[in-house]
């Protein structure tokens, strides 16, 4: 997805990275281990990424560190399209036809940004008619690959309405948290 908009295949591996760790510093050996760049390409691009605001740096003894920034003015909406680019997001928009209906689907906040939450947090909200084995095991495969569980609630569409209607505390818990929309209209499912 974000090669849609970027040209630079080097470019698209560094933010693919950062993405999926937006909170951490990681070393320039690390970013070329785990894009499989070369070197110089991994340089010129963090310089590139720099200089627009997008990464900061950090020199820490006698290794210099990069990071996300979270003074660029797009970080926000940058970590809403890596969140679907990467991981569970783009696995079901990519598996849209095979899960079924999909009204609404959409991350919690929290698990966009990679923030702690608690116990009783909902990751993932899908709403439709879901075929849930499928769902289940994209879940469970994306789980194995961040090596942590994702909460996960499916419901139909009768059940959503009804429950948004009878304003059941868990629903709106869901709707009054922070959330990056992968399917559906944000606004409807609000209203």
């Amino acid at each position: 997805m974000l090669s849609d908009l970027i040209t630079s295949r080097s470019r698209v591996k560094l933010l693919n990275v950062f993405l999926s760790y937006p909170s951490d510093m990681l070393h320039v050996r690390e970013l070329v281990r785990r894009t499989g760049d070369e070197i110089n390409a991994v340089r010129r691009e963090l310089s590139y990424l720099e200089k627009k605001g997008i990464l900061s740096r950090e020199p820490r003894a006698n290794r210099v560190y990069y990071f996300l920034s979270k003074n660029y003015e797009f970080y926000y909406d940058l970590l809403r399209i890596g969140s679907k680019a990467i991981g569970i997001g783009e696995t079901i928009l990519k598996n849209r036809v095979k899960l079924g209906r999909i009204k609404y689907a959409m991350l919690s906040g929290k698990f966009a940004r990679k923030l702690p939450k608690g116990p009783e947090e909902v990751d993932l909200l899908v709403v439709g008619a879901i075929v849930l084995p499928e769902l289940a095991l994209l879940v469970r495969e994306e789980e194995k690959r961040i090596d942590s569980e994702i909460n996960y609630t499916v419901m139909t569409d009768d059940e959503f309405d009804f429950r948004k209607k009878k304003r059941d505390p868990f629903i709106l818990s869901i709707l009054y948290g922070s959330r990056v929309m992968l399917i559906g209209d944000e606004e409807s499912m609000l209203s």
